[in-house]
């Protein structure tokens, strides 16, 4: 379990276009990951 100011483990996502992008592609910058479900999905 993470505490606060633990650092986050690497992870791979995918973008919006498609692309794969890992968490250490961003060292350094801010990070905010927004989930929501896709079009047309349910629920």
């Amino acid at each position: 379990m993470l505490k606060v100011g633990d650092q986050a483990p690497d992870f791979e996502v995918q973008d919006h276009l498609g692309d794969k992008l890992r968490l250490s592609d961003l060292r350094g910058r801010k990070v905010l990951l927004w989930f929501y479900p896709k079009a047309d999905t349910p629920g």
